[in-house]
């Protein structure tokens, strides 16, 4: 037992500075004011850009997060850099980037599709739903956009 014991304290399981953010500006700031509510993974999970994690940060805010006035910046500056997008890889068709072009892109940013993390049958709904509120999606493109939207995904890689 000592021997285990021993060993997962050398790989830093069970050791209490493992759990404790890099020593990195912003970090600290990110563990004080986001992990009191929310685990490192839905952090880590959101991949957002710079934009898209400043917005992040004012609605938590707006939702009661205090986070001073010179916090943010760092806060803003460690996000960006260690929880971005993965590249996003063009389109599977042509089809498919017309599409989205045309109908997803024109009112949504693609750091907001590509956080959505849906699988196939969860962007069929969103699709639908966008279609009933007014996204221009023909019939005949609508398939092939969600198999883009889903591939994707599963891909790991946003759209």
């Amino acid at each position: 037992m000592r021997v285990i014991v021993i060993c997962l304290m050398l790989v830093g399981v069970g050791d209490a500075s493992a759990q404790q953010p890099p020593d990195l500006p912003g970090a600290a700031q990110v563990q004080a004011h986001c992990s009191t509510c929310h685990g490192e993974d839905l952090i880590a999970q959101q991949r957002l850009s710079r934009a898209g994690w400043g917005r992040e940060i004012d609605k938590m805010v707006r939702w009661g997060a205090v986070v001073a006035a010179d916090e943010r910046e760092p806060m803003l500056d460690y996000l960006a850099a260690h929880f971005a997008p993965k590249s996003v890889a063009a389109p599977t068709t042509v089809s498919a980037n017309r599409t989205y072009q045309r109908a997803c892109l024109v009112c949504h940013g693609s750091d907001l599709i590509e956080g959505q993390r849906l699988n196939r049958a969860g962007w069929t709904r969103e699709v639908e739903k966008m279609i009933r509120w007014g996204a221009a999606v023909p019939e005949s493109e609508k398939a092939a956009l969600i198999d883009d939207l889903a591939a994707h995904q599963a891909l790991g890689i946003g759209y």
